[in-house]
């Protein structure tokens, strides 16, 4: 089992939150999302200046090993805040190691203190790792997701 330390990016972090993107290409098979049009440098600083979002990396040594990028959603029914796990993937050579609860578990201490009443993350059905994982740490709750087009 590797020794991983986990890191939450900051603006000053832009070569980092590359290696991130790159991670969750591999993990997801996906690299027109994450790789296709990658956004320049002062977007990246200033998105990981935002208190309002989460992006962590677990590392061994310069090599990012495990990635999970969240987003504080403020509410207005209450004076309280969601966290919502937006990506989360571990290399596949590091699985089964404990990165992934360690990445959750950083996200969800981040958000005590700050308002937050609770985390959710979404898992595709037939994700059976995920699904056992997210079952293992919380509570499921089946819903359906719709992409409603903006243009």
């Amino acid at each position: 089992m590797a020794e991983f330390d986990v890191r939450r990016l900051g603006p000053a972090d832009v070569a980092l939150h590359a290696r991130m993107q790159a991670l969750y290409a591999e993990a997801f098979e996906d690299r027109d999302t994450y790789l296709g049009l990658p956004p320049d440098d002062a977007y990246v600083r200033r998105v990981l200046g935002s208190e309002l979002t989460i992006a962590l990396v677990a590392h061994v040594g310069d090599n990012v090993v495990g990635a999970l990028t969240a987003y504080e959603l403020p509410k207005l029914e209450q004076a309280r805040s969601e966290i919502y796990i937006y990506d989360l993937a571990v290399a596949a050579a590091y699985r089964r190691q404990g990165i992934a609860t360690r990445l959750i578990e950083a996200v969800c201490a981040n958000a005590r203190g700050r308002g937050v009443w609770v985390a959710f993350v979404q898992a595709d059905y037939g994700d059976e790792p995920a699904i056992a994982l997210y079952s293992k740490l919380g509570r499921r709750a089946d819903v359906l997701h719709f992409d409603l087009p903006v243009s």
